[in-house]
């Protein structure tokens, strides 16, 4: 018996010393960032009162819903900077889901033996998705100028990094069987890829791909704010001009649109992922 009550005990002081640990290094870390509690409780009215103004109308009394033609006077001027992002999006998503898919198979090790080979590749993929995107579209502004291509450019760079690192992962936990069987048979690497690697990968290479379009819409509205094209540029003008009406009614505008997205995207993957589950 007093076996069993000290095993039941083990579990509980670990789980006891680890929140311990998990609460000294958060407070440790929040005296190396000097984070004030004090100050952040005095203010906290301020970040609630930020979005009163928001639904508040600027002529007149009442709320933004109530008056919805005001609120959104500026819905097709929105609307075409929206598509513009979206156009950001999908363009960027397409080169770095090209980009990650070029890539993923010379970084797998089960595809190539080459240690310096495959290392290079892992290096570029994570180079590529370490810098933060915001950085490479400033970046591209400056050699480029306003506009959507640095914006484009910033997501597929940054897209190449995460997509192929996925896609490098689904590789190295495919059945080895087929491959094995290719090249017994005396198939070229390229021809083993096509007939032995390629069905198994691409249901799940779709699917990250539109999870990854899903995160660029978010993205390419705040790339906007560096001058990266769509409709982030207007967002931060309107941020910046207090203009709290147009700041709600863009922040709905995007909103709205990347739910449909999400939406729209989770049911293909579910998809994708049921026909590669009935698949034989």
């Amino acid at each position: 018996m007093d076996g069993y009550r000290a095993a039941g005990r083990a579990p509980r002081r670990r789980a006891l010393a680890l929140a311990v640990t998990i609460a000294v290094l958060a407070l440790l870390a929040g005296h190396v960032a000097e984070v004030d509690l004090s100050r952040l409780g005095r203010h906290l009215g301020d970040f609630f009162g930020y979005f009163d103004r928001l639904t508040a109308l600027e002529a007149g009394g009442g709320r933004v819903w109530t008056d919805p033609a005001e609120w959104f006077w500026g819905w097709r001027k929105w609307g075409l900077l929206l598509a513009d992002t979206l156009l950001i999006a999908y363009a960027g998503t397409a080169l770095g889901a090209l980009g990650g898919f070029l890539l993923s198979f010379v970084a797998a090790a089960n595809l190539v033996a080459n240690p310096w080979t495959r290392g290079m590749a892992r290096r570029f993929l994570e180079f590529c998705r370490t810098v933060p995107d915001i950085v490479f579209a400033l970046i591209f502004v400056i050699a480029f100028g306003l506009g959507p291509v640095p914006g484009v450019l910033a997501i597929a760079i940054h897209s190449i990094g995460a997509l192929g690192k996925l896609f490098s992962e689904v590789i190295e936990n495919i059945d080895s069987k087929p491959v094995e069987g290719a090249a017994a048979a005396g198939a070229s690497w390229v021809a083993m890829l096509r007939f032995a690697v390629l069905p198994q990968v691409l249901p799940n290479f779709a699917s990250y791909a539109l999870l990854r379009f899903e995160v660029n819409v978010r993205q390419a509205s705040v790339l906007g704010f560096v001058g990266a094209g769509g409709i982030g540029q207007d967002l931060i003008e309107a941020i910046r001009k207090f203009y709290y009406n147009d700041v709600a009614a863009i922040l709905v505008l995007i909103i709205v649109t990347v739910m449909l997205i999400d939406l729209g995207t989770e049911r293909l993957r579910h998809r994708l992922i049921g026909a590669m589950e009935r698949s034989p």
